[in-house]
């Protein structure tokens, strides 16, 4: 398609040049790329290096989470950053932030120094979560602004699929993640490739023209018009207009003004943590940090448990595109409220097949094994999960972070979000062996329980952004 299409806003009021559109914000969207990759690489490589490092299910379920706390760090700090030397350049830091943790990860010789280098690249992703929705919102007309903050997730999905099918592809050609490879062992392999696309997100990073927001922060009124000349057809001294303005008010934002006049955390924030925290409580992560490890558990080979990892993340991609088509033109409240109610059925299956499950003695623990029937519909339901998950609560959270903050608090609040995202994707990965200890239909009924809640919450108190401008946002 060529980058002169066109497209109309839903009321005529605005024409957009769509290829350029998507091409600014796929580079900016390959942030989500190196964040699916990086939180999903540590799948097929978690039972060889707990193995190798003689780990515990605490100790295990603390290392593959604790890039989490880094992503809470960069996150959090991100927004301000990118206010103060643009988003181009906290793109450019965060590519760095991946490559030397990818590097370090492969080098790792315990458990603490894992650690060490899974923060560091946690910080990365935490960056990535934050400056690519908020670059792709303040590049884009209203019109398409849910697809294009929707290719996002897009990339996350991407980025899991490709690194389990890297995970794979390692472990197939070592005979096992644990086996030697090209000198080393297979898991360490797993980390060392995604060097490869966190420096072409840097090199990439550098090709796209600055945000028009964080360029008329600058007083560069000129440079601002021509990047939303690459993407408006009309419009733009309006549009310039009402960012001049909003820049102003944002220019005195702080983290007061979180707080309303009765000195109450903003409704608007609350619901943004509320989202995030919803997101990641559905156990969403769990399939993408734990799976392979969790069918082993069940009694699937690791090869079968690797290819039906594999399976689960080309679902996730499919139903990402289903998103995408359809954030605006239903609106993000339906989307989110069926993700909410097939979520709740899906992970109900779950919990019921693991709780009826027989269970077998191995070791010091007495793990669930399914029959034929109970392992096939585990597998439906897991994978519906993720279809609901995908067509949802996936890029519908990412979308409205992005754009239902006003300006003045947008960059603060979109931190705040963002880090309350990683704290409790944290707490749900960390607690997971345990929790799977005491039985997996117990974390799976938990799971269940706050799909029903995420559903209410919807109900009550999430807005609808659809098709509204930035600069209009309460």
């Amino acid at each position: 398609m060529s980058t002169n299409t066109t497209g109309t806003h839903e009321q005529g009021e605005r024409d957009y040049l769509l290829g350029k559109a998507v091409q600014l914000a796929s580079v900016a969207a390959l942030g989500g790329f190196l964040f699916g990759f990086d939180t999903a690489v540590i799948n097929g490589a978690v039972g060889a290096m707990r193995a190798d490092f003689e780990m515990g299910s605490v100790l295990t379920g603390f290392v593959v989470s604790s890039a989490l706390l880094g992503c809470v760090v960069g996150a959090y700090l991100a927004g301000r950053l990118a206010e103060r030397v643009g988003r181009i350049r906290v793109m450019v830091l965060a590519s760095v932030l991946f490559s030397v943790s990818a590097i370090g990860s492969g080098f790792a010789l315990g458990p603490w120094d894992m650690i060490f280098w899974r923060v560091l690249g946690g910080m990365g992703v935490g960056a990535a979560s934050v400056i690519a929705p908020a670059y792709i919102a303040e590049i884009s007309p209203a019109s398409i602004r849910g697809r294009l903050g929707s290719l996002q997730q897009m990339a996350i999905v991407v980025g899991i699929f490709v690194a389990l099918l890297s995970d794979y592809f390692l472990a197939s050609v070592a005979g096992g993640s644990g086996e030697a490879l090209w000198g080393s062992l297979a898991w360490r392999w797993m980390f060392w490739v995604e060097v490869l696309p966190a420096v072409a997100y840097g090199v990439l990073a550098l090709t796209i023209p600055e945000s028009p927001r964080y360029l008329v922060s600058l007083g560069r009124l000129d440079d601002a018009r021509e990047v939303l000349g690459r993407v408006m057809l009309r419009g733009i001294p309006e549009r310039i207009r009402e960012i001049q303005r909003t820049v102003r008010q944002e220019a005195r934002a702080s983290l007061r003004d979180l707080r309303g006049d009765a000195g109450r955390v903003l409704p608007i924030v609350w619901i943004g943590i509320g989202l995030s925290v919803f997101q990641q409580f559905v156990g969403i992560n769990v399939i993408f940090y734990y799976s392979s490890t969790l069918w082993q558990a069940v009694g699937f080979t690791e090869d079968d448990a690797l290819t039906q990892t594999v399976i689960t993340s080309v679902t996730n991609i499919a139903v990402t595109i289903v998103a995408i088509a359809l954030i605006d033109k239903i609106g993000r409240r339906v989307l989110l409220l069926v993700g909410s109610a097939g979520m709740f059925v899906s992970l109900g299956t779950m919990a019921w097949i693991f709780a009826t499950a027989d269970r077998v003695q191995q070791g010091e623990q007495l793990v669930p094994v399914l029959s034929d029937g109970q392992g096939l519909v585990a597998l439906v339901a897991a994978n519906a999960f993720v279809v609901f998950f995908g067509m949802s609560w996936g890029p519908g959270v990412w979308v409205l972070l992005g754009e239902m903050f006003n300006n003045r608090i947008r960059a603060t609040a979109l931190g705040i979000a963002a880090a309350a995202q990683w704290l409790a994707n944290f707490a749900i990965s960390t607690s997971f062996p345990v929790m799977a200890d005491l039985g997996l239909g117990v974390a799976y009924g938990f799971y269940t329980l706050c799909a029903l809640l995420s559903f209410f919450f919807v109900a009550r108190w999430v807005p609808e952004t659809k098709g509204r401008e930035l600069e209009d946002m309460d």
